[in-house]
C-alpha cells in the first residue's frame, strides 16, 4: 500500500481520505547545528522520523511532502539559515492542512522539528480547525515532545539540564543515528545558555525546574558561539537509536489516538434556540 502521498495517484488519495487514513505533515527548517551537524539537521530528523513510522502503519496514515522551510529570523547571523516570515509560514501551513480538508481528511498531524516553529504552527492547526468550523481535526506536536522520547531520555542522556537545547545530545544522537558520514564529532561542544533558569530550555524536559515556565528568544548569536547550545559530546549512536525508536513508536500511537478519536459536534450557541426559563412562565 502506497502511503506516500507524492507517490499516490489522485484516486488513491481520494480513497485514503475516504479510509480516515491520517495526514502526517513533516515541518522543519535549515539553520546552523554548531561546528559539528550540518544544517538540514531539523529536516533530516523530523521527515525521517515521520517516513518510518507511517510506513509501519501504512494502512492508518498518508506522509504528506514535507515543509522544509520554517520560522528562524534569530538564527540569521549564522550562514546557512534559510527563514520564512511568521505570518506567511502560518498561512502557508494553514492552507496545506486546508487543501489536506478539502480533499476530504478529517485528521491531519502536524509534526514540528524545529523549536521555534511550535508558536506558528500552533497557530496553523486552530486555524485550519476553525477554517472547516469543527469538521476535521488538526493537531501539532513536536517529536521531542511525544512521551515514549521522553522516557528514553530519563534513561539514556547524560547531559544535565539545557544538555538538549539545540544541536546538543538529542539531536548530535539522533543525526549520527541517521546520517553518521555527515556528523563531525571532533567538533562536537558543550556550550550552555548564559540566561538565568526562568529563561532555560532543554528540548527533553522543557523548563528549568528551578525556573519559571517564561520564554525568551533574543538572536541567537548572543546566547552562543558555537551555535550549540547543549552538550553535543555525550551523543553516541546508540543514544540516537533509541532515541529514533521511541519517537516513531511515539508517532504512532499518537496518529492511532487521534484517528480514534471522535469528532465532537460544534456547537454555536447563536444558532440554538434560546434555552427557556419555566421560572418566568
Amino acid at each position: 500500500m502506497r502511503y506516500r502521498f507524492g507517490e499516490m495517484i489522485w484516486t488513491e488519495i481520494r480513497d485514503a481520505a475516504e479510509a480516515e487514513r491520517v495526514a502526517v505533515l513533516p515541518v522543519a527548517t535549515y539553520e546552523d547545528h554548531g561546528p559539528h551537524l550540518p544544517v538540514d539537521t531539523d529536516v533530516v530528523l523530523c521527515t525521517e522520523i515521520c517516513e518510518r513510522a507511517v510506513a509501519r502503519i501504512a494502512s492508518e496514515a498518508v506522509l504528506v511532502p514535507a515543509v522544509g522551510h520554517g520560522y528562524s529570523p534569530h538564527h540569521m547571523d549564522f550562514h546557512g539559515t534559510l527563514t520564512i516570515a511568521w505570518d506567511t509560514f502560518i498561512r502557508y501551513v494553514r492552507d496545506i492542512c486546508c487543501s489536506l480538508a478539502h480533499h476530504g481528511f478529517t485528521r491531519v498531524l502536524i509534526i514540528n522539528g524545529h523549536g521555534s516553529n511550535a508558536s506558528p504552527l500552533d497557530l496553523s492547526a486552530r486555524l485550519a480547525n476553525v477554517e472547516y468550523e469543527g469538521r476535521i481535526l488538526c493537531a501539532f506536536a513536536s517529536h521531542w515532545d511525544l512521551r515514549q522520547v521522553k522516557e528514553v531520555a530519563s534513561d539514556v542522556r547524560d547531559s544535565d539540564f539545557n544538555g538538549a537545547a539545540h544541536a546538543g545530545e538529542y539531536e548530535t544522537a539522533l543525526y549520527l543515528a541517521l546520517r553518521p558520514d555527515l556528523v563531525r564529532m571532533s567538533e562536537a561542544v558543550d556550550e550552555r545558555s548564559p540566561l538565568p533558569p526562568s529563561f532555560q530550555i532543554d528540548l527533553l524536559q522543557g523548563t528549568h525546574p528551578q525556573g519559571s515556565a517564561a520564554r525568551l528568544m533574543p538572536y541567537w548569536s548572543s546566547l552562543t558561539a558555537s551555535g550549540v547550545m547543549g552538550d553535543a559530546t555525550k551523543a553516541t549512536v546508540e543514544k540516537g537509536e533509541r532515541f529514533l525508536e521511541a519517537a516513531i513508536a511515539g508517532l504512532i500511537d499518537l496518529v492511532r489516538e487521534l484517528r480514534a478519536t471522535p469528532i465532537p459536534p460544534r456547537r454555536d450557541q447563536h444558532r440554538q434556540p434560546p434555552a427557556r426559563n419555566t421560572s418566568w412562565t
